[in-house]
């Protein structure tokens, strides 16, 4: 008998620091080492103000993606707690968002690559060289990301703690540069022009929450991403207000403009070149960390993004090609297919249009994030059960949601027509691509039905997050090791015929499950008689599925005379005998396939023939199933 692994899953390699890097890598970037000029063109030194505001602002989408990824640690994180509380056509939209969103940005951080490349070569100061330099680095990104997410994170780590080194050297040896006087009127600026600058700049911290998207490949999600997040956010933020502090001390206010009146897209590095302790290299210096910056910003978001159309693809909002993965477990077509629209990006797109459509689009997904904790909350589903809560609920949210109305309404109609049309758009797909392939219940009609008293939903949804919870707590692994512990292990002796031996299993089994014995007697009797229940020489599984609900017994012999199941076959020893209710299919799948992975070990067969009593029969079975590998 054998059993279909069925689709391949993502792996658990990244661990705390990867978390980390991955969220800081994806924030220290354009927002640190190109925006500052375009933002200081607009408010001078009030620059500071406007990024302090943004970090502030970020704060409910935080807490809420802390909290919904803890509760449903799945890839494209953002796409599934949208769709999964507001329904698939507010999923349609917010998983465009997270995806075009991501996309934007990592595009702006790849031809940031090829702006500061031109400080290393000045041969590189034309266009279509650095955009060239930019799709390079795209295509080089889109092979890391398709040989596994490990070597990304490695290389993020590597990135990430390199870059952190360069700018807290510029910090401290710019310290001592600060001329006073360039913070003069930092406080005369209109409250109007610091919130549309700080709605200009959000995108710089939008890639904080981006580590959600790869939460099914996160070692103990439940800890490291909350923590993880918390951690960058913390040092991020405290990092961008002390480079800009020593940028805007240490440069003249009209270093911040070109010769041609167009804001300076390289401040830091004009900084750096500024600070006599870098010996005049210190422009060169930093735009080698801006690159690296570019390069991590890119790296996390290729690979962030990639994740959330193969999760759309999976709920068929989009097509299933978006699904297929390489044997490495990586979503390779969807790594693509994101790697072409960035490429695209680059090649017809101005930075300043990048930059407004990815911060318009981040706000919008923010809002969204903001609003699907308070509907599940406020549905009372009885299996959300977030590790991390939003301290201050309600508070944090409804503050959240205002804060990003206001925020978009702040930056004027250019921000609000893109949101329309984005609103349009992902309507549009959902109505005549996605409408007639799907239907799918969603927190929200609990939410109604909670409100009107009346019935809209069958409760799919929180048996969805019930299967969720077991695959995130390790419940099953739980329960299949507390159930082999427990279990009736029968050791025979002397030889049996096949007959005896099912009425022997049916009167155990009947007795514990309260099923009747002779129907089940009859059924295993069936099953015996197909050769397929043989795995190996010597091992069979005996499985079938029963009426009824909550029933599940297992039942392991050992026959050390063996019995004869066919006259074609070898005599059995080691028998594995499963029973299960259609509502424990999911469980009864996980047990026949370790039950499979532990007859394969090497030895299992001999050992379980030797074995003294009953409690070493057990023991090698929990040790054969302690070292299997992954499925």
């Amino acid at each position: 008998m054998g059993v279909e692994k069925g689709e391949r899953k993502l792996k658990r390699e990244l661990g705390l620091l990867d978390i980390f890097c991955i969220a800081s890598g994806a924030m220290i970037s354009s927002g640190l080492f190109v925006l500052p000029g375009i933002a200081y063109s607009k408010i001078g030194a009030g620059i500071i103000f406007s990024y302090a505001i943004a970090s502030l602002l970020i704060i409910p989408a935080v807490f809420s993606k802390a909290e919904l990824t803890t509760a449903m640690p799945k890839a494209g994180g953002t796409y599934f707690f949208i769709d999964r509380s507001m329904g698939p056509l507010m999923g349609t939209i917010g998983g465009f968002a997270a995806w075009f969103s991501l996309a934007f940005k990592s595009a702006f951080a790849l031809v940031g690559i090829g702006i500061f490349s031109i400080i290393l070569n000045e041969s590189f100061n034309n266009p279509i060289i650095t955009k060239s330099i930019a799709v390079l680095f795209c295509i080089i990104f889109a092979l890391i990301n398709i040989r596994g997410v490990k070597h990304t994170g490695k290389t993020q780590i590597a990135i990430v703690l390199g870059l952190l080194f360069l700018l807290v050297i510029y910090i401290l040896l710019g310290n001592f540069y600060i001329n006073i006087e360039n913070f003069e009127g930092i406080t005369s600026f209109s409250t109007f022009g610091i919130f549309s600058t700080a709605g200009l700049i959000f995108v710089s911290y939008g890639g904080l929450t981006k580590v959600c998207s790869v939460a099914e490949e996160c070692k103990k999600p439940a800890r490291n991403i909350p923590l993880g997040m918390f951690l960058s956010w913390g040092l991020i933020t405290l990092l961008y207000l002390l480079v800009l502090i020593v940028t805007v001390g240490v440069m003249e206010p009209s270093q911040f403009t070109l010769a041609d009146g167009s804001p300076n897209l390289t401040p830091i590095s004009t900084g750096a070149d500024n600070i006599p302790l870098f010996f005049g290299f210190g422009g060169i210096i930093m735009a080698i960390a801006a690159i690296l910056a570019f390069v991590s910003t890119a790296n996390a978001g290729l690979l962030a993004a990639s994740r959330d159309p193969m999760a759309m693809g999976k709920d068929q909002l989009l097509p299933n090609a978006f699904t297929k993965m390489t044997k490495r477990g990586t979503p390779y077509f969807s790594i693509l297919f994101t790697t072409g629209f960035m490429i695209s990006v680059i090649l017809f797109l101005d930075n300043e249009n990048l930059v407004k459509t990815a911060s318009t689009l981040k706000i919008l997904l923010f809002l969204l994030i903001t609003l699907s904790v308070i509907i599940m909350r406020e549905s009372k589903i009885r299996n959300y059960r977030p590790r991390f809560k939003t301290p201050f609920y309600p508070l944090i949210q409804v503050s959240g949601v205002i804060g990003f109305i206001f925020l978009i309404i702040q930056m004027g109609i250019v921000p609000i027509f893109i949101v329309s049309c984005f609103l349009i758009f992902g309507f549009g797909w959902y109505w005549f691509y996605a409408r007639d392939k799907i239907w799918r219940e969603y927190t929200f009609l609990n939410l109604v039905e909670r409100v009107t008293g009346e019935k809209s939903s069958g409760y799919l949804v929180d048996e969805e997050l019930r299967e969720i919870l077991i695959e995130r707590d390790n419940l099953e692994e739980a329960r299949f090791e507390k159930i082999i512990k427990e279990c009736e292990v029968l050791d025979l002796y002397k030889y049996m015929r096949p007959d005896k031996f099912a009425w022997i299993i049916a009167h155990k089994l009947s007795r514990n499950l309260d099923i009747d014995k002779d129907k089940l007697y009859k059924l295993l009797r069936k099953r015996e008689k197909d050769s397929n229940v043989v795995i190996h020489p010597g091992i069979a599984i005996v499985t079938h599925m029963i009426k009824g609900r909550d029933k599940y017994g297992i039942i392991l012999v050992r026959s050390k005379m063996g019995i004869f199941l066919a006259d074609d076959t070898p005599p059995v020893h080691a028998f594995f005998i499963i029973v299960a209710s259609p509502d424990e299919k999911s469980f009864y799948m996980h047990s026949l396939m370790w039950i499979i992975q532990i007859s394969e070990e090497t030895n299992f067969k001999k050992e379980w023939i030797k074995a003294k009593d009953v409690d070493e029969l057990r023991k090698i079975i929990l040790k054969a199933w302690k070292k299997r590998e992954s499925f």
